[in-house]
């Protein structure tokens, strides 16, 4: 690392802390040559492949702005958005590959999205997967009620599981 200051090629690092959310390190640095101290953010890159070809660094706020638009007139919050993207990019990170399809990225958010308001995530999922026709409106919402109805089933087998445990306990076996 270059001193700012008198471009001396080599520094020591003195401190170094990670972000709040961990996807960065912070180091103090002091020079050698002239001693003046410096800051430095230290962050694993991160790039995404275009369908043209074109390769440019990853962006959180990028996700942000794709998802508000799917979000709009929903009830859900800007803060809402920053913790999608911020699962989102956890995601990408814990894959290991430092360059990633776009269109990986919008498999990625469709997961949180749904999780998050179930018409943004048909919004979303309409443009990005490029439904044609309402028959695939319909599969997809006949694929959500099929999650919906799994979901209230295992619900109602486990309140009746804790049910049945609670008269084995009463009869004093």
């Amino acid at each position: 690392m270059h001193c700012p200051f008198c471009r001396h090629a080599d520094s020591r690092v003195v401190d170094s802390r990670t972000s709040d959310d961990g996807s960065s390190i912070r180091r103090r640095r002091q020079c050698p040559a002239c001693n003046r101290r410096f800051t430095t953010v230290e962050t694993a890159s991160l790039s995404v492949v275009k369908r043209s070809g074109a390769t440019e660094p990853f962006s959180r706020e990028k996700i942000v702005n794709g998802v508000r638009k799917a979000c709009q007139g929903r009830p859900v919050s800007e803060d809402d958005l920053a913790l999608l993207a911020q699962r989102v990019e956890e995601t990408i990170r814990s894959s290991g590959s430092a360059e990633l399809d776009a269109y990986e990225i919008g498999l990625t958010i469709l997961g949180p999205l749904r999780e998050l308001d179930e018409v943004a995530y048909l919004r979303f999922a309409s443009v990005y997967q490029a439904f044609s026709s309402l028959e695939d409106f319909e599969a997809a919402i006949t694929v959500l009620r099929a999650e919906h109805e799994v979901a209230a089933a295992e619900a109602g087998a486990g309140d009746r599981d804790t049910t049945s445990d609670a008269v084995t306990s009463t009869d004093g076996s």
